[in-house]
């Protein structure tokens, strides 16, 4: 991008003079130092020009920065200049690690199986073909513990997926140790019975291999724990979302006991100047800042102001700590008098026979205002019709938006639409429940009160093997549900928020790898139905079989389902609405739209033009890339939230 940084002035109230920097480019001893917060706030940007700082300052010292995001950003950050000898970069693969893992430890996890239950080798051999719950989370979880380890470099940067699985991330811990639960009942009974005829037990390379995994995480989690070893830094924007995001993060992060001692606010306005774009987005700022100092009082907040051109690249990355300010108590602001919603090339509004409408992009670009916009806008023109409005984000952002506080079964929130946060965890929750009272009452019927050591050993590992489903299953029994009141005929128009791209890219090829998991039970259910034979289990995975099957079938129909990616007009964005759009044709799924979002209007002042250039570079670049897909720019107007501002912006968006 060619448009030259603009020179502006501290946000009117903060430090005039410099103090100094933020302790997480200092602190001495620390090993782990990760960004996160709401998707789109700038966090491979902080993780990069942190990488640099770092690296450029201690040349004796070797650092490694690191994405754990499924949608990896952070190499596009650097745009392929050549990084310091003693920095290196390193976007995890999770399937590569996880065929790495296979590879390495599948012989002792056969041999796990294959001592400690019932079923044979083909059956073991089609487990060890299936993936393990959390798949990218674990596998970054294990590779990060390893380097840590190994003591490989002075500090690891991590920048981490967006909220919700960034939260899952560093909740493995405690799922992880679910998984080895697993695993080690199933030696337990080959512990028992050597214990029972040969006297004793000595441990083999197997034991050893689940105690080097129970050590390596343990080691990573007692390193998230400890202040002088790890900091989590949350990026965010001065904006109503951004805002409640964060303290629904920070609030999960000091539960978690994972320390945060400051917190960077990005892309801040600066003062001066009668522009009206600035002055709303000043105003507007100015309100959160407020609220920010009341409800982060015990942190320390770190100012970046908005650049004239995106931060992209080891020069302008290099720079990017030069202006941090500690923010103060801003001065008063006028409040933000909203914009009219403007548009170019608004889209066709979807025909009455569109069933299911499907938002996705980057985290940040405003998926969630755009859906809520649309569902409105839909209301408005099918006044006859049920529609709902879903979200599958984690980070639940959707009441914020709306705000209307959501309910667990649905709120109306306008006419004949009713919005829901689908709660996966919750989804997935109840099969456990089902399942372990099945099992429960089938051992119980078995055993019928005698004790047999094989069968008591045979429903510990029973009870636990729902731990081995594969990673995003909870996702996909929510929208199986969704499915389900789609079938039903009361809602004839689902609008659906999804996850950020990342995420959203495993969910749209989840359906074949949960098919397969589903073959794989369903032979074991049949094959050992003497030993294990659970009904309502079988019926409930038949039913989500059926359900997804619907969905793939749906979702290739472009008469009836449709795709409307979002994204914002910075080179990033760019090549992530690439892999999006990849994604989607590779299972077959049509994108007929592509929203350009919160585009900065033409104006008078040097900062708005230098972004307004910019964004139109790339927006050329958009058009060239994606000639099939009508592309509808969306200019900022101000904060979208409630249901007025909502119902405003959706009329401009679309035609007809």
């Amino acid at each position: 991008m060619t448009a030259k940084q603009t020179t502006v002035d501290p946000v009117p109230g903060l430090l005039e003079n410099r103090p100094r920097l933020p302790r997480f480019l200092g602190t001495p001893g620390l090993e782990l130092l990760l960004f996160g917060g709401k998707g789109g706030t700038g966090k491979s940007t902080c993780a990069a020009a942190t990488a640099l700082y770092l690296a450029t300052r201690a040349p004796a010292e070797t650092f490694l920065v690191v994405s754990i995001d499924p949608a990896h950003s952070l190499r596009d950050s650097f745009a392929g200049d050549p990084l310091p000898p003693n920095l290196k970069l390193l976007e995890i693969d999770a399937g590569e690690c996880f065929k790495k893992f296979k590879e390495t430890y599948s012989r002792h996890l056969r041999q796990i199986a294959l001592r400690g239950t019932f079923l044979d080798a083909d059956d073991v051999g089609q487990l060890l073909e299936l993936s393990i719950p959390g798949l990218d989370e674990v596998m970054a979880f294990d590779e990060i513990s390893l380097l840590l380890e190994r003591h490989a470099y002075s500090r690891i940067i991590v920048d981490t997926a967006p909220t919700g699985h960034t939260l899952r991330f560093l909740e493995l811990p405690q799922m992880l140790r679910k998984w080895l639960g697993v695993l080690d009942a199933m030696l337990a009974k080959h512990r028992y019975l050597a214990k029972l005829y040969r006297g004793s037990y000595r441990r083999d390379e197997t034991d050893l291999f689940l105690w080097r995994l129970q050590e390596s995480f343990a080691r990573l989690a007692s390193v998230l724990a400890d202040p002088a070893r790890c900091l989590f830094v949350p990026v965010m924007l001065a904006e109503p979302l951004s805002v409640s995001e964060t303290q629904r993060l920070v609030g999960r992060l000091e539960r978690m006991q994972i320390p945060v001692r400051e917190i960077v606010v990005n892309r801040l306005y600066p003062s001066g100047g009668e522009c009206p774009v600035c002055r709303g987005v000043r105003g507007q700022q100015a309100v959160e800042l407020h609220q920010l100092r009341r409800e982060f009082a015990r942190y320390t907040l770190w100012q970046i102001l908005v650049q004239g051109a995106e931060v992209r690249g080891v020069g302008r990355l290099t720079e990017f700590w030069n202006e941090v300010r500690a923010i103060e108590e801003p001065v008063g602001e006028s409040p933000p008098h909203p914009l009219a919603p403007r548009v170019e090339r608004p889209a066709a509004l979807p025909g009455p026979g569109t069933c299911l409408l499907v938002f996705a992009g980057k985290g940040g670009v405003g998926k969630t205002t755009l859906a809520s916009a649309t569902a409105l806008r839909l209301a408005e023109a099918y006044p006859d019709k049920n529609l709902l409005l879903v979200s599958t984000d984690p980070a639940c952002s959707l009441s914020d938006c709306l705000d209307v506080r959501l309910g667990p079964g649905g709120t109306r929130v306008y006419g004949r639409l009713t919005a829901m946060q689908i709660d996966a965890e919750t989804e997935f929750a109840e099969l456990r429940k089902q399942y372990a009272e099945e099992v429960a009452e089938f051992f119980d019927r078995l055993l019928s009160g005698q004790t047999v050591v094989d069968l008591e050993f045979e429903r510990e590992v029973m009870e636990r093997i729902l731990d081995l489903s594969p990673p995003g299953l909870d996702e996909l029994m929510a929208i199986a549900r969704v499915v389900a009141l789609l079938e039903s005929g009361r809602d004839n128009i689902l609008v659906l928020d999804t996850a950020p791209t990342g995420h959203l890219v495993r969910l749209l090829e989840l359906p074949g790898l949960v098919q397969d998991w589903l073959r794989v039970m369903f032979g074991l259910f049949l094959k050992h139905k003497h030993v294990f034979w659970l009904p309502r289990t079988s019926d409930f995975l038949v039913n989500m079989s059926k359900k997804m099957k619907v969905l793939l079938a749906l979702l290739a129909n472009p008469r009836r389902a449709r795709l409307h990616a979002v994204s914002v007009s910075t080179e990033m964005a760019l090549e992530e609405t690439r892999d999006l759009l990849g994604a989607c044709r590779r299972v077959g799924i049509g994108v007929p739209l592509l929203f350009l979002n919160l585009a900065t209007p033409p104006g008078q002042c040097p900062l708005c033009s230098d972004l307004f250039r910019a964004e139109s570079e790339v927006r050329q670049e958009f058009q060239a890339a994606f000639t099939d897909v009508h592309q509808c720019v969306v200019y900022w107007c101000g904060e979208r939230r409630g249901l007025e501002r909502l119902t405003e912006l959706g009329r401009v968006l679309y035609t007809g």
